[in-house]
């Protein structure tokens, strides 16, 4: 009987230590809530030792579904801007418009169908934090979609030259 209230004793800290949401982040109170005609994303990363958090890297990818030629690459104008959070020491990222879409200009042959895709501004790299949400801003009718990069165990040695 012991052994289970002691199990349930931790489980009840682990779920107070680690937000259900990303409304209940401690620091999200910080982030401005978003302007008309923009959207705020929050992204909670699985916590990771500190160390071990050098080791990553997250991709941010920001763009919207739209139908392309499904021959042409296609991609939309546009950046992901790093903003200091002044007083906090945070960052947010902000995409502040799409500019129009841009693509190679390879013959279609006729009778292609036209395909959905997810077009997006250049993605951009930033550093792993997991005691920090990272927020972003972007455009309505768009999505935000991230990737975790990690490290190789090996480094290569360059040569000189």
């Amino acid at each position: 009987m012991q052994l289970i209230v002691k199990f349930l004793l931790i489980g009840a800290l682990v779920i107070q230590a680690s937000p259900a949401t990303a409304a209940e982040h401690r620091y999200l109170k910080a982030f401005p809530h978003a302007r008309d005609g923009m959207v705020r994303y929050v992204i909670l990363l699985p916590h990771k030792e500190r160390g071990e958090e050098n080791d990553f890297l997250v991709e941010l990818i920001v763009g919207r579904d739209m139908f392309t030629d499904g021959v042409n690459r296609t991609g939309l104008g546009g950046s992901i801007e790093a903003k200091p959070l002044i007083g906090w020491g945070f960052t947010y990222y902000e995409v502040a418009k799409f500019e129009p879409a841009v693509s190679t200009l390879i013959g279609v042959p006729p009778g292609t169908p036209k395909e959905k895709k997810f077009v997006t501004v250049p993605s951009t790299l930033i550093p792993y934090n997991s005691s920090i949400p990272v927020v972003i801003y972007i455009p309505e009718g768009a999505e935000v979609r991230y990737r975790i990069w990690k490290a190789s165990e090996t480094t290569e040695k360059a040569k000189k030259g």
